[in-house]
């Protein structure tokens, strides 16, 4: 099997509650997604995704992604779909750096890899463990009261897992962090996740603030040594995200004892391919995972449906379902949450159909000649 055709478009997803705010006065209402479309000779056709949480959240940005894809998807003209590895060692041969532009191309592959096996991605990717995957809900920086409502109107729509946006004011942060946990019952889990936006007096003082809250305190300073001073003094579980980009990092906060959870991205990582190896060393090493992307529609959640289904329910935190976030829907057939809950596709590949009134013309296309 061979790719005949790569094509790339532009989608536009609004937020349904009008913003997403997060530390150092951080908002996005319009995430910027771009879609892949792989075209084989054989007929499979596979869809991937990447979207960047705006500009200045990871070293990735939207017109970065599409930039990259013109520079990289001739490369990939006649390569066999459904090998992965050899496909990610090309994309690293011809592109250097730029994961996140190699994400949605890896994702794609999955999907016709899924096809041409007749299984599911996430039966390729270790198996279905459980009958579904627990969700949490991010919650906008806001005003302690609004932050509150927020926990108590999420918690009534089923969820249980809540990761509250801080990286503040240390005072206010945490009678944020007080307000939001008068709103749990037992069973819940509370993430307060500052996004790297505190210093790191800042953070000693939160977690000093809160040490009789039952919190996860994630990411509270910006570098991997600030993160690790931090967590010597804090009793709480700690969670590493933005500073964990890849598996030599990832090894060294295991042997560092860094963190008690890691967030795991897809597209920080680079795909599915490079995220399976973290996940299964996380999965040796008994390191609890959030695995999800930065952010993304139906695809995305798709992607994240299939990998965290594979992966033992006992290390398996959390996810998300990002494509409840927003109010246009990319494709058919992606998960759906009940009860802050979902489940991966049970139809071969990513299990998607992707809607092209939705996705409209190409702004970029690559054929085989």
């Amino acid at each position: 099997m061979r790719i005949t055709a790569i094509e790339v478009f532009r989608v536009e997803l609004p937020l349904k509650e009008g913003s997403y705010n997060w530390s150092g006065g951080k908002s996005v209402s319009v995430f910027d997604s771009t879609i892949v479309r792989i075209a084989t000779d054989a007929g499979l056709v596979g869809y991937g995704e990447c979207c960047p949480l705006g500009p200045v959240y990871l070293p990735s940005y939207a017109g970065g992604v599409r930039a990259g894809l013109a520079e990289l998807a001739p490369h990939l003209l006649g390569a066999d779909p459904t090998q992965a590895g050899a496909i990610t060692q090309l994309m690293d041969a011809r592109l250097k750096g730029h994961p996140y532009v190699k994400s949605a191309l890896d994702m794609a592959c999955w999907d016709i890899a899924g096809q041409a096996a007749g299984a599911p991605v996430c039966t390729l990717l270790g198996g279905r463990f459980g009958e579904a995957i627990t969700l949490y809900r991010a919650i906008s920086k806001d005003s302690p009261e609004k932050m509150a409502a927020s926990v108590a109107a999420y918690r009534a729509e089923g969820y249980t897992r809540f990761q509250l946006k801080v990286g503040d004011d240390a005072d206010l942060d945490i009678a944020r962090i007080r307000a939001a946990a008068a709103q749990l019952r037992t069973g819940d889990r509370l993430v307060a996740d500052a996004n790297t936006g505190w210093l790191q007096h800042e953070a000693l003082r939160v977690i000093r603030g809160v040490r009789d809250i039952d919190v996860y305190i994630e990411q509270p300073c910006l570098t991997y040594e600030e993160c690790l001073a931090v967590r010597a003094h804090c009793h709480h579980p700690f969670v590493l995200d933005e500073v964990i980009s890849d598996v030599p990092t990832l090894l060294r906060a295991a042997s560092d004892r860094a963190m008690d959870v890691v967030n795991l991205k897809i597209s920080k990582f680079g795909g599915l391919t490079k995220l399976r190896l973290a996940r299964d060393l996380c999965v040796e090493l008994g390191i609890a995972m959030t695995i999800e992307d930065t952010w993304g529609g139906d695809i995305v959640t798709a992607a994240i449906a299939h990998l965290a289904h594979s992966t033992p329910a006992a290390l398996r935190f959390t996810s998300t379902d990002f494509n409840s976030y927003v109010t246009v829907s990319t494709a058919d057939g992606a998960p759906r949450r009940e009860q802050g809950r979902m489940a991966a596709p049970g139809t071969a590949g990513l299990g998607l159909r992707p809607r092209a009134e939705v996705l409209g013309s190409p702004v970029l296309s690559v054929r085989a000649p």
